[in-house]
């Protein structure tokens, strides 16, 4: 018997909003083990009870090991890429395995599996046309973007049964989605064939994408000129083939050794003692 979570056990909330909430232990100092707080202390005790599986990447059958990794890397943001083929034919799929990469220059990457020792249609068209579209997925379409995720042949477009609309790109002749409320035309920058290091069959092709445009909504701008994450709701994935949307967020000031007296006073106070470790 199946042990996933079945299919819409509950409602979806529309009317769900976002807000800010303090971090989970606004009175951390430096130094303080984490099991000074109740759920830290919880935490610490229940993974010493259960303790840890270790499971050797080289020897673990590639599909479970698939399945491990994407249930422990989340949430994952996802690239809904537009690229066009050789011949014209438009594509659109979604790819979890995605990510920037710097800001100057401006990099995206995105990770595709082959098949069968092929390289799928997204990839072998950033190849060929050297340009495509990553578009952010957001709530009020999610169902259409993920229904392009099916392995439809390759002379077949996924944008007629997505329901989805086509806007023009300024540079790349990949379009990009129009409903999505931020979208980046990148132009090919470069392809790593990732091979396995024991069998040296070429797995995955790593993607990366120079950014030359940005088109975001200007209703999703806050005062900064940033994305306004109570208004983008962006959507992430998680293991197997559930989503996770982004509901609240808490803020976390990033030390700094000029500014901090404090990081700077635990230092003074434990000098000979923190070389290593406490």
């Amino acid at each position: 018997m199946s042990t996933l979570p079945k299919l819409g056990t509950a409602e979806f909330d529309h009317g769900s909003v976002w807000e800010y909430t303090e971090p989970p232990h606004p009175d951390f100092t430096y130094g303080r083990k984490v099991e000074a707080t109740p759920d830290g202390k919880k935490w610490v005790e229940d993974g010493e009870k259960a303790g840890f599986k270790v499971v050797d990447a080289s020897k673990e059958d590639p599909m479970k090991l698939y399945q491990l990794m994407i249930s422990g890397i989340v949430p994952r943001p996802i690239a809904f890429v537009s690229s066009v083929s050789e011949s014209g034919v438009e594509n659109l799929a979604p790819f979890s395995w995605f990510n920037m990469v710097t800001h100057n220059p401006p990099l995206v990457s995105i990770s595709v599996s082959n098949v069968a020792g092929k390289l799928k249609d997204t990839a072998a068209n950033v190849k060929a046309t050297k340009g495509f579209t990553v578009n952010i997925m957001s709530e009020p379409f999610i169902e259409n973007a993920n229904a392009c995720s099916a392995d439809l042949p390759s002379d077949l477009s996924e944008w007629p049964m997505s329901g989805l609309t086509k806007a023009d790109s300024i540079l790349v002749k990949a379009p990009r989605v129009k409903e999505s409320a931020f979208s980046m035309e990148c132009e090919f920058y470069e392809a790593i064939d990732i091979k396995n290091p024991d069998t040296g069959v070429s797995t995955t092709t790593l993607l990366l994408g120079l950014v030359k445009y940005i088109h975001v909504r200007n209703d999703m701008l806050n005062e900064r000129g940033n994305v306004d994450p109570a208004k983008y709701k962006v959507v992430g994935r998680m293991g197997d083939i559930t989503y996770t949307r982004v509901q609240e967020g808490f803020r976390l000031t990033r030390p700094a050794w000029g500014k901090d007296e404090g990081l700077q006073n635990f230092y003074k106070e434990h000098d000979g003692q923190t070389k290593n470790s406490l």
